[in-house]
């Protein structure tokens, strides 16, 4: 068994991250929540995380003069708080060099359809399940999967199938999706802490 030392970036709620926190106070996953990264600074999973007693910290373009700084700075925070395993849990910017490098095979991503189908930049939310309800899928799912310098690119670790329901609309698809996201998350973590590495 490995402690898994995680640390967490957010655009918005972070909903993956609060089910992963919570799992972890349970005690049913055997990790620790070091810090969590948000590039903005009203959200949801930053105020979740102060709450906690979590370190979270808004770092975004308005807090560095350049991409490149915000990435270092993104980079030495992970560092600096002793995480093993960065996690993304709906964090809507491209990560860079810096942090790909410092932590490659070890940031894992979350996505609302079974790569590679429905992939890609602007690949997100809404437009995903807009995507799947206008090919006619019966069936839709989650994939988790390591990131790399590509959009939805990295190798997958592990999918999960969502049915598409007669009637389904973006809401209601978007919203059994997202149940199933943050248990998966929970359970594809609790995999990865029984063995050496991802």
């Amino acid at each position: 068994m490995t402690t898994l030392q995680l640390g967490f970036l957010a655009s918005h709620g972070g909903s993956g991250m609060q089910a992963i926190t919570h799992s972890i106070t349970a005690g049913r996953l055997d990790a620790q929540a070091r810090v969590v990264i948000s590039n903005n600074s009203q959200s949801q999973a930053l105020a979740f995380a102060r709450e906690a007693g979590i370190p979270a910290y808004h770092l975004s373009e308005k807090t560095a003069q350049t991409a490149e700084q915000l990435d270092i700075t993104i980079c030495e925070t992970l560092l600096k708080h002793d995480v093993q395993l960065v996690i993304l849990s709906g964090y809507m910017k491209k990560l860079g060099h810096q942090t790909l490098s410092a932590y490659k095979d070890r940031i894992i991503n979350i996505h609302p359809s079974l790569l590679p189908k429905y992939g890609g930049q602007s690949m997100f939310g809404r437009h995903v399940h807009e995507a799947v309800l206008a090919a006619g899928d019966d069936k839709t799912g989650v994939t988790i999967h390591l990131v790399d310098e590509f959009y939805d690119h990295g190798r997958i670790l592990d999918q999960c199938e969502v049915p598409v329901l007669p009637g389904d609309t973006v809401e209601s698809l978007r919203e059994r999706v997202l149940e199933r996201e943050t248990s998966f998350y929970v359970e594809v973590l609790q995999r990865l802490s029984k063995t050496t590495g991802v």
